[in-house]
Formats: C-alpha cells, structure tokens, sequence
C-alpha cells in the first residue's frame, strides 16, 4: 500500500507468512471457498494476495484510510522507475481479487468480505508502454531520458510460458520448473465449473488474451529446504552432488503427498519428511540420496495426477509436455518425468522467465509482431533437450500408492 505522497504504508510480507492462514480461514467462513473460486478462477491457496490484504486490514484497517495505492512487487519497480502507479494484469490475476472472465478487479468479492477497494487502480496488460523512464534516474545512470519503462508479464509463470518453444496447437502441456512447479494448458477463455473447482485448478490471465489453466505443485522447494536444513547443521552440499546421489538410490522406495501443507513452511524440511515416514509406514530415508530421490520421486507422481486431471478437464490428449525455467536443469527429474507421465518430455529454455520478459516487451515496443513470433524466436535459438519413457513398467501400480498416502497430520 502507498500514500498519495508516495511513502510506503509498512513493508511488504513474504507470501508464505504462517499469519496468513487465519486470514484465509475468516475468508472462507465468511464467504466459502467455491464463491470465491467461482469469483475469481484462481485455485484456493492460503498464500494469496487476497488473504494478505484481508490480514493487514483485520489488523491495521486505517491504514487504508491513507492508501492511494496498491501495488504488487513488480509494480512497486514500474512506479520506481517511471513515476506512475500501474497494475500489470498477470501478476494482479494471481492474487484472487480479479475476475479472470473480466480480467478487472472483483470488487463483488470484496465487498462480501467486508474489504475496501478504493485503491485499486486500473489494470494494464503486459507489453503496455508505462511511460519514460524518470529524469533524475536517466541522469544518474547516464542515460537518456527517452527509455520507455514498458511492462513485461509481470508473474514469473506467466513471462516463462510466453517462452515455450512450441509451434502451436492443442497437444502440449507446460510444466515450470522451479521452486514451484506449475503444470498446465494455454487457453483463450477460463474454465469455471464444477470440476475445475474440484480439482482446485486455478485461471491466471497471460499475454493476449490468454489464460494459463495449471495447478501450483510444491517443486524444487521441498529438496531446496532439505539442503538448507542440512546447511545449518554443518554439512554442504550442491545441488549436481544431491541429484547424483539420488540417481543411485533405491528407487520408489518412500513417498511424500508433495502438495500437503505440513510442507509449505520453510525449515527442517528432512525432519517432516522422515517423520511422515514414520506416521505412514514407509522406510525412514537415511540419507541425502534417499531424501532427494523421495521428494523427486513424488514430485514425479503428482505430475502425472495432475497431468492426467488436466486432460480430462480439458478433454484432451497431451503429447508433449515441455518443461520451462530453471528445474530444467535436474536431469533425474526430468526423466522421472517422462517415465511417470509416459508421454515425450521436451526440456528448455532453462531461462525463460527472462526471455520471455524481454519477448513481451520487444511486442509491446513493435519489434515481435506476436506471440506466435516470440515462440518461434525462442524455438529457433534453444538447444532443447528430450526425454522419454525408459521405465514406466513400475509407475501405474506406484501411482495407486500415492493417491493413497494419508495427510501429513505430523
């Protein structure tokens, strides 16, 4: 939130702040959990931005008083460097506040949750020229003041699809591979029904007019907290090392459901998982190898859960999924990937959050005449990398284990 003056009203939270999930508790029983799905399209998640603006009003409602603006991060950077308050469109759909029908705020929601509006502005769409850079930076920088401050796709997920080097079509899936994975479809218009709610697949809104259908999986999280817990207690280790030594493990020996709560939270990662061990029956991992292998493993499984919902909910058949951004990188991952999902599994650009920035930008500014344009640039300069099923004999009756993994009540 800002002042009309342009002084910040407190600092901005990180979104998974515990504090947050009693604001989405009091949101939910005053409002339920489908009337805001079918609100908004966006799959329910205690992590949302609507959740952090209802916490900071249940806690501090005249601070509103002041504000003249919200702005999420990326905007928080357009303002800087241009002087004008703006809200790009991707970042503002993930918030749970838009109608991804409208693509406009759901001022409707928020009345019924007894929240203020006045200070959100209007919405613009990625590309849109914000307006010159501000003097006193130009001269500070040596630059000239004709620079343009233009808005990319200002959410990570949403700048990485506009860099899938794929020629069209319906037969592909994305999987962005990160410290999130979200694995989806593009499409030109919402899903909003019953089965989408019940799948809890979210609508976040893209580049001309698209909209990204996926579900938040937890990712390279889970193996990220391992290694740091292990950091705190002495013994380093990277990442090409933990994946090595995964490789060698005994494969599908325990399994984590990766998308429960009790491993949202930062800290002690290794700890939960072998105490969700203990609590289903499963072998306690003993080592490194063996903690990274189960959270791949795992990883693996709920990509094919979730693929196999998407095609029903879509009625469609995938052929290829192409896995974006920097998860990329993890080899072991990537073909227990194809070898849990059992379809071709293209890799690349490792990069394509950045890339897709730039692309979006440079259709803005009338450099790229679409996005159709943008991905066959992204096609023409990356070195992908495919994958396909070596060892799926063992995955389906696997798969059947892990839809029955009880909750991590630990």
């Amino acid at each position: 939130l800002i002042s009309a003056g342009g002084q910040f009203l407190g600092l901005p939270a990180c979104y998974r702040e515990p504090s947050f999930a009693a604001a989405f508790e009091r949101c939910i029983a005053k409002v339920s959990g489908r009337k805001i799905y079918d609100a908004t399209g966006i799959q329910l998640m205690s992590i949302n931005s609507l959740y952090q603006y209802e916490h900071r009003f249940h806690h501090d409602p005249k601070v509103f008083d002041s504000a003249a603006a919200l702005a999420f991060m990326p905007d928080i950077f357009h303002w800087l460097l241009s002087g004008k308050f703006t809200v790009e469109k991707t970042i503002a759909s993930t918030s749970q506040m838009v109608d991804a029908r409208s693509g406009d705020w759901n001022r409707d929601l928020l009345r019924s949750l007894g929240l203020p509006f006045k200070a959100l502005g209007k919405i613009i769409e990625p590309g849109s020229v914000i307006g010159n850079i501000r003097s006193e930076i130009a001269k500070s920088c040596g630059l000239p003041e004709s620079i343009q401050i233009v808005a990319p796709p200002a959410h990570d997920t949403a700048a990485a699809i506009v860099a899938t080097p794929t020629t069209g079509g319906e037969d592909w899936a994305y999987l962005s591979s990160g410290t999130w994975s979200l694995l989806g479809a593009e499409l030109n218009a919402p899903v909003i029904n019953d089965a989408s709610a019940d799948a809890n697949f979210t609508n976040e809104l893209g580049i001309g007019g698209t909209v990204r259908f996926l579900k938040n999986i937890a990712g390279l999280w889970l193996v990220q907290e391992c290694r740091r817990q292990w950091e705190r207690g002495g013994n380093a280790y990277d990442y090409a090392k933990l994946t090595a030594e995964a490789q060698t493990s005994e494969p599908l020996r325990t399994l984590i459901p990766v998308n429960d709560s009790i491993f949202a939270a930062p800290g002690d990662m290794a700890d939960r998982i072998a105490r969700y061990a203990i609590v289903s029956g499963q072998p306690v991992p003993q080592t490194p190898g063996q903690f990274v292998r189960t959270c791949l493993e795992s990883l693996a499984l709920e990509y094919r859960r979730t693929l196999q919902t998407l095609q029903k909910l879509l009625n469609r058949e995938f052929k290829t999924l192409h896995i974006i951004g920097g998860g990329g990188k993890n080899e072991l991952l990537n073909q227990l990937t194809a070898d849990a999902t059992g379809i071709n599994v293209v890799v690349g650009p490792f990069e394509a959050t950045a890339s897709g920035n730039i692309l979006t930008q440079a259709i803005g500014l009338g450099h790229v005449r679409d996005l159709s344009h943008a991905r066959q640039i992204v096609a023409n300069d990356t070195e992908v990398r495919r994958y396909v099923a070596k060892d799926a004999a063992n995955w389906p009756a696997t798969a059947e284990r892990y839809s029955k993994l009880p909750s991590a009540k630990v």
